[in-house]
């Protein structure tokens, strides 16, 4: 079957579960290795892998202010630790990994909505 596309239906932050909207265009690091090749004088060459963390950005989850959602979003992000994070795709692919919350929680009052990118160490798996 082709790959399918579509809507991120929901993500878990530590045990949490949040509706994503249905037009966020996320985009996704698995995590591993990075590689470059950098040249030597004799025209022969030498691979140099980087170890890389996974990413998940550009999430757009439903805030319920009645739930406290921004502030437990909040706590993850200033907790020292990390969290199990799993993200159900609408073709029914789910990943998971440990993570936490990269970059700002900004918070939009006109989409009661909050951009949301996770990362984590390790690789984020298929289940």
């Amino acid at each position: 079957m082709a790959g399918i596309g579509g809507s991120i239906e929901s993500v878990a932050i530590k045990g949490r579960l949040f509706a994503v909207a249905a037009d966020a265009d996320t985009t996704r690091k698995l995590g591993g290795f990075e590689n470059e090749i950098q040249a030597n004088g004799d025209g022969t060459g030498r691979q140099i892998k980087t170890r890389m963390t996974w990413v998940l950005g550009g999430l757009q989850v439903e805030i319920d202010e009645d739930r406290g959602d921004q502030s437990f979003l909040q706590a993850i992000s200033d907790a020292f630790e990390y969290v199990a994070c799993s993200i159900t795709y609408v073709s029914g692919a789910v990943y998971q990994g440990l993570g936490t919350i990269v970059e700002g929680i900004e918070f939009s009052s006109n989409t009661s909505t909050a951009t949301v990118s996770l990362g984590g160490t390790g690789q984020l798996t298929q289940q």
